[in-house]
């Protein structure tokens, strides 16, 4: 019996957690699920944002359903050593489970052009996969120090590291239009030399089916609002890939509509992508569509339930046209919206 660990985390989390467990139920009525602390509230309580329990919990899971984690800019949380912040607990999770390729599906839904901010012609189709590095680079590097006047960070990647995340985005590649776009900054950074070596020399090697192409990371942050169907695959180094993500993230017209997948050599975490949303949290508008649509990632990736992940994907799609939530020019609340899911997988709302 599959066992999914919650941690719904900080702000508008558990809102949006408890609506994508109850479509997770409904479709996956087999699984157990345990919840626990994560972040700002587990420091709160236990005095630490990644609690002994909690990580303990993780051990025999099959896969993690996260909600959100910190607070807002004046939260006492942002005041702490670094290593007991909300978001360390995060960084902390990602290591714990080894997950070293964070996906992370960039689809204008038809029908809902019109609530991107780019043109409807540029964004009618949109449908990208960035594959980020997640354990590596700059984020994770120990060669980081503040003296005096003077700080530094270092950003290293071996060959392991780039070959094992390139794997994922030719895997991918292959599901979709067998295109890869592999992004860096090779002409002034010797990281990323290596990295275009490495990713080619793995393309060549085990992957010839596939078309790949290299271009800088500046050029794509432009390209990708610009002419956001060129792409197929995208797969970046951490920071790069933190940036591009979250730009792109734009594309659909709201971080509502983006759920995310990491994978790696343990039970795959699955998230939204929004942040905690304190400013709303509790007043069940929330938009539940990225979280449960993470649930869909869940049940195709560490389930391998695909016939279940297609039924949560065509609800949320119909649910989203028919009841649109606030942040998409609607009026449907978290619950009216997650009743609307629960409709649309055949099943009569209760409540």
């Amino acid at each position: 019996m599959p066992k999914i660990v919650t941690l719904p985390g900080d702000g508008i989390g558990p809102e949006v957690t408890s609506a994508a467990v109850e479509v997770l139920r409904e479709v996956a009525p087999d699984i157990t699920i345990e919840e626990h602390a994560i972040g700002g509230g587990a420091y709160d309580a236990y005095g630490d944002p990644l609690p002994q329990r909690t990580r303990d919990a993780l051990q025999d899971a099959d896969a993690v359903l996260l909600g959100t984690v910190g607070g807002a800019h004046t939260s006492p949380w942002n005041n702490l050593p670094r290593h007991l912040r909300p978001e360390s607990g995060l960084l902390a999770l990602r290591k714990a489970l080894g997950c070293y390729a964070n996906l992370r599906p960039v689809r204008v839904q038809p029908g809902l052009e019109h609530l991107s901010p780019l043109k409807p012609e540029l964004a009618r189709g949109v449908d990208i996969l960035i594959v980020r590095e997640l354990l590596g680079g700059i984020y994770f590097d120990g060669d980081r120090k503040i003296e005096g006047d003077t700080a530094y960070n270092t950003m290293r990647y071996t060959t392991a590291e780039v070959e094992r995340v390139a794997k994922v985005a030719f895997w991918a590649a292959e599901q979709r239009k067998g295109r890869v776009t592999s992004v860096d900054k090779a002409n002034v950074l010797e990281v990323s030399e290596l990295w275009r070596r490495d990713v080619q020399a793995l393309r060549d090697r085990e992957y010839r089916s596939i078309h790949l192409n290299h271009e800088y990371v500046d050029s794509v942050a432009m390209l990708i609002v610009s002419d956001p169907a060129r792409y197929d695959v995208i797969v970046t180094e951490n920071l790069f890939g933190d940036i591009l993500s979250d730009l792109a993230a734009v594309i659909p017209g709201s971080l509502g509509l983006m759920p995310s997948a990491s994978l790696g050599d343990g039970p795959g975490l699955f998230e939204p992508i929004h942040g905690s949303a304190p400013d709303i949290a509790g007043q069940g508008i929330a938009n539940p569509a990225a979280a449960i649509m993470s649930v869909g990632m869940m049940l195709r990736h560490s389930l391998q339930r695909s016939d279940a992940a297609n039924v949560v994907d065509r609800a949320v799609a119909l649910a989203l046209r028919e009841h649109p939530t606030r942040d998409l020019g609607g009026r449907a609340d978290t619950r009216t919206f997650t009743r609307a899911v629960l409709e649309a997988m055949g099943t009569p709302a209760v409540g």
